[in-house]
């Protein structure tokens, strides 16, 4: 899951079905059952479908293709089908440019850039946030790809501004090989490194090289361990990737995920490792001597730490869950010296903006100032320090909104991007001289307006008693009278907060009556560690009873009822998924699940869910298994049990959830369940994770099975959009 939100909440429109939709459908393949018996912590587990997670058998891709032929002939029977695939294109078409993962080099701003009319997103440069006219387009993956299945996985700009890494990965697989580009013109250097995936990587301060990080070769180490032990090694450009020289990391974990980072002039490096995906970390720097230092440990309670102009700022949870920071020397850094300029209060200090080149703190030093990014239960801000950890304020910005990066800029000035839930994303300068912010010409439209819109937060009483926030999208005036249709999602893990963001798609939903509800779930971080680990390991359990009275109270409060409620969740907001629809199948009409994991026992038989062992916890740990068994959605399926409706949805390069869990799962509940609700499983040959790396096409297909899926099953009447008239 490598700490990137996986899967963002679909565009919720839906679609009516005519009556007998399913006869025409191809059946559903025989699933036979081959049981397999197992013993975890001496207890013995039969497994009816192992033989499903070999996907490269013939039988499994037999059964896989009539599964999906079956979804895909139901749903792309749906009357509405190509007027919401239409609705969908259009939207996407009628909206404007984006600009995201923003970085600065000599002047030169860089940006990732989404157009419509693209199916992949390019690499630009401006010379002004404010000059749009002076965009220059570095690398467009669809000019080196016809099949547009080549994604830009993440760059770096050399410290010059004459030369950017790329890292291209195809279908969704997010293993990634780096190739260098000359910014002007455009033209690839003869450099091609694979890279780990999620992989990182940083230039020497001359730019005659750049250390990243990759997997041991065959020979380094055993087969089995070939992609794990990620290390850290320099290239020198015009030489084979072969001669390429290791650096650091040979006693780092099994399970070690590294992010690089650099001072400003280059000459700092900073290699960031967590251990799997749990959320602890350590940290080494290279200094001016060329030598290393470890400078924290993973037992330390350091989340995260940014490199000054003569200091380093460190974010330290260590007897502080909210968060305080902390100065230590650059040139000479000891942690037991390091002054706390900022200590715990009862805002929450956000640790990483989720970024293409890895995790990125979310606080930002300049000469004279820090910008701290805070997290207010979900909304954030940014709060002003001096570099002593004086308080000067904050920075003007929509209430109810997130900060989506910051970028240092001249002087103590910064660049930062604004969204919220009903204005779109927007990039703003902000002059500390003045406190004024002015909007630049980087900033997004709408083709629909959500200014009858209102989003109202709400809590619901977990079943401990903890109060759990849910932000509740809905026109204005809309009855409480529990005929209305409604969405619930959540994600609840890693410390993945649900911040706000703009979705012009809800548009025709709320012209529906309907309502769409986010619950901050334990797991995540939207209260602090204290919330990120009450949600994780043996307390998993917490997360869905947030989500479950999330789903009661709509409810209790007049907002829908059983049969007019529908969730969706993706990754670990699958698993989510899986488990309620498990514990109260009787509390929801339709479920979307997409790359979810559901096996909890054999999860970390797979490459990724070996890095999430820190978060979920291991069947080798004889607490931590009882509690993965007791929840696991494959295991607590029932026989005669009436289940809602289900789609799920899979990529079958997915590298971060393995396709067998959906295939399982599906298998099992087809066989159990006593309802006559449709149980779907959509795959996706040429897909990742939740769309990651897809082309606009592609991404537009999963959106229309997920919104008609929706629609048909709650009963809800399509109104077609002003965008479509």
């Amino acid at each position: 899951m490598y700490h990137r939100r996986t899967l963002l909440p679909v565009v919720l429109l839906f679609a009516l079905v005519a009556a007998g939709w399913q006869l025409a459908a191809p059946p559903l393949p025989a699933t036979p059952k081959h049981p397999v018996e197992d013993e975890y912590q001496g207890v013995k587990v039969t497994d009816d479908y192992r033989w499903l997670e070999d996907g490269k058998s013939p039988e499994v891709i037999a059964w896989t293709q009539a599964e999906d032929a079956h979804a895909r002939a139901i749903l792309d029977a749906l009357p509405i089908h190509a007027e919401i695939q239409q609705f969908l294109r259009k939207l996407g078409d009628a909206s404007s440019p984006n600009f995201y993962d923003l970085e600065l080099r000599r002047g030169i701003l860089f940006a990732m850039n989404s157009q419509p009319h693209k199916q992949q997103d390019m690499l630009v440069t401006l010379r002004s946030p404010d000059d749009l006219a002076s965009k220059h387009v570095v690398l467009d993956p669809m000019q080196i790809d016809s099949a547009n299945s080549t994604a830009i996985q993440f760059y770096v700009p050399s410290n010059d501004a004459n030369k950017v890494a790329v890292s291209l990965a195809q279908g969704g697989t997010e293993s990634g090989t780096v190739h260098v580009y000359d910014v002007a013109t455009g033209h690839a250097l003869s450099d091609v490194v694979p890279t780990a995936i999620g992989g990182s990587l940083a230039w020497d301060p001359d730019g005659s090289g750049f250390y990243y990080t990759r997997y041991p070769r065959e020979g380094e180490r055993p087969p089995q361990d070939l992609n794990f032990y990620a290390q850290l090694y320099f290239h020198k450009l015009g030489t084979p990737a072969s001669e390429d020289t290791y650096v650091l990391g040979k006693n780092f974990p099994r399970i070690a995920e590294i992010t690089l980072s650099t001072s400003e002039d280059g000459k700092y490096l900073l290699a960031m490792v967590e251990n799997g995906d749990g959320g602890d970390y350590e940290h080494f720097l290279r200094g001016l001597d060329g030598k290393w230092t470890q400078i924290t440990h993973f037992e330390d309670g350091i989340k995260a730490v940014a490199l000054g102009n003569d200091a380093l700022y460190l974010l330290s949870r260590d007897h502080a869950p909210h968060g305080k920071l902390l100065r230590a020397s650059l040139s000479a850094p000891d942690l037991k010296d390091a002054k706390t300029i900022v200590p715990e209060s009862k805002a929450v200090i956000q640790d990483f903006r989720f970024s293409l080149a890895g995790l990125q703190p979310s606080f930002v030093p300049t000469p004279t100032r820090l910008y701290v990014t805070e997290l207010i239960g979900g909304p954030t801000e940014i709060h002003i320090f001096d570099h002593d950890g004086r308080a000067l304020g904050t920075v003007p910005a929509e209430l109810v909104s997130t900060i989506t990066q910051m970028l240092a800029l001249q002087g103590d000035e910064i660049l930062f991007g604004n969204v919220s839930y009903v204005n779109p994303m927007a990039w703003f300068r902000y002059e500390p001289a003045s406190k004024k912010v002015a909007i630049t010409g980087m900033r997004a439209s709408s083709p629909v307006s959500l200014a009858d819109v209102e989003v109202v937060r709400e809590f619901a009483v977990s079943k401990d008693g903890t109060k759990v926030p849910v932000n509740i999208f809905r026109r204005k005036g809309t009855k409480l009278n529990g005929q209305n249709p409604a969405i619930l999602t959540g994600y609840g893990g890693f410390g993945i907060s649900m911040t706000p963001f703009f979705d012009p798609g809800i548009r025709a939903w709320l012209d529906a009556s309907g309502v769409l509800a986010i619950a901050n779930l334990r797991g995540g971080g939207e209260f602090g560690e204290e919330w990120h680990t009450s949600g994780m390991l043996t307390h998993k359990q917490n997360v869905f009873d947030d989500f479950i009275a999330s789903a009661e109270y709509l409810i209790k409060a007049g907002y829908t009822n059983p049969a007019k409620l529908g969730i969706e969740g993706g990754s670990n907001g699958g698993l989510l998924m899986g488990a309620v629809l498990t514990q109260r199948p009787d509390l929801f009409r339709a479920v979307v699940s997409v790359a979810g994991v559901y096996d909890m026992l054999r999860s970390e038989t797979t490459l990724n869910g070996q890095y999430n062992t820190t978060e979920f916890g291991s069947v080798k740990d004889a607490e931590q298994f009882k509690a993965l068994y007791a929840y696991s959605p494959y295991h607590r399926v029932r026989d005669g049990v009436k289940c809602p409706s289900i789609l799920f949805l899979v990529g079958e390069n997915d590298p971060r959830v393995d396709p067998w869990h959906s295939r399982k799962f599906t298998a099992a509940l087809q066989a159990a369940t006593a309802s006559k609700d449709p149980i779907l499983l959509i795959s996706f040959s040429n897909a990742g994770h939740g769309g990651i790396g897809s082309a606009e096409d592609q991404r537009i297909a999963m959106d229309t099975y997920v919104v008609e899926f929706l629609y048909d099953q709650l009963g809800v009447l399509w109104v077609a959009p002003e965008i479509l008239k």
